[in-house]
């Protein structure tokens, strides 16, 4: 009896190793190439090519591609996004503000994953969460009109409990944590810097929502926030990897970056 017993107990440790286990590979890194698209702009050309860069990104190890087209299509174009979609063999994220075009822009192309963000057409980068329990009305229709095409959806916040609960009542599918405040305070103290997306990351998984997480991430911070937070669905990054694969070449910086992840 003993015996069964044992095996038993033996068996269940097992099971938890095992769930464990895939808690923690379960974040993709998806990677955002609107700097690239930045870098060929400059030019007026098309190097380096925008596509050809996302499915090597792919090749190397990326489980997403990330693009933000905005309005004066100063990185990303639409055009970029109709010439992705069908060659991605990974997750596609479209990220940006709902406006009329961009809506459109989503229903046309049908990406795996749209990420609502609160930016104004001149914003140079996204730089706060959306205020959810303002904005609900409009997030709520917004948000349906996108799960009734059957894309999923993700809403930009910040780590704030009461902005994570209005987005599930908007109907968001996920949230994506904002992590430039992470980021800032991670050097003074890293315990202190992690601990309220801690808590919001909780908050989330109390309320079915997926968790993505996003902005200013870096090999110096990734690591430590994927430790104290391994059930995040996806980390978007872009500036940090594309500006460390300038040193380490681009398959060495997502490998990197996928090492923060496990």
């Amino acid at each position: 009896m003993a015996f069964f017993s044992q095996n038993a107990a033996n068996v269940s440790l097992l099971f938890v190793h095992l769930r464990q286990t895939m808690i923690r590979i379960m974040t993709r890194l998806s990677v955002n190439i609107n700097k690239i698209a930045t870098l060929r702009n400059a030019r007026g050309g098309d190097v380096p090519n925008v596509v050809k860069v996302a499915l090597d990104c792919e090749s190397f190890g990326a489980e997403g591609i990330t693009v933000h087209p905005r309005p004066d299509e100063r990185h990303i174009r639409q055009r970029d996004v109709y010439d992705l979609r069908p060659l991605l063999r990974t997750e596609f994220n479209i990220e940006g503000y709902p406006a009329p075009e961009f809506i459109d822009l989503v229903l046309k192309v049908k990406p795996h994953q749209v990420t609502l963000v609160p930016d104004s057409p001149t914003q140079l980068t996204s730089n706060a969460g959306w205020d959810t329990k303002q904005n609900l009305e409009f997030l709520t229709e917004v948000l349906e009109t996108f799960n009734d095409a059957g894309i999923r959806t993700s809403v930009f916040v910040s780590a704030d409990a009461e902005m994570i609960e209005y987005a599930a009542k908007a109907g968001a599918d996920r949230v994506e944590l904002y992590t430039e405040p992470y980021a800032t305070a991670y050097p003074q103290n890293k315990e202190a810097a992690v601990a309220p997306f801690v808590e919001a990351a909780k908050v989330a998984r109390s309320l079915g929502l997926g968790l993505n997480a996003g902005h200013d991430l870096s090999l110096v911070n990734l690591n430590y926030l994927y430790q104290n937070i391994p059930w995040m669905d996806e980390v978007s990054i872009g500036h940090s990897l594309i500006s460390d694969a300038l040193y380490l070449g681009l398959e060495r910086t997502i490998q990197e970056y996928k090492n923060c992840l496990r």
